[in-house]
């Protein structure tokens, strides 16, 4: 599943991540074989989405605390 609309800032991953193909994959396979509810995997995904943006931030930007230009504890404006 693509969509053409922007996302928004991290921590969220790209949405061509790996790793975050892997947590929806298993999410999804979960709620098929009856391993857990929609509303578990949900949380299951969301939960595991987050930490895999904030990894990918951290790759990306080392010493920030986002996927951006500003060093950690930098103000924002």
């Amino acid at each position: 599943m693509t969509s053409d609309s922007p996302m928004p800032s991290p921590p969220f991953p790209s949405p061509d991540n790996a790793a975050l193909r892997v947590v929806v994959g298993s999410a999804l396979a979960s709620v098929r074989n009856g391993e857990a509810s929609m509303e578990d995997a949900i949380l299951h995904a969301a939960v595991h989405g987050w930490y895999e943006g904030h990894i990918q931030g951290e790759d990306e930007c080392p010493g920030c605390d986002f996927r951006g230009g500003l060093p950690k504890n930098a103000n924002r404006g």
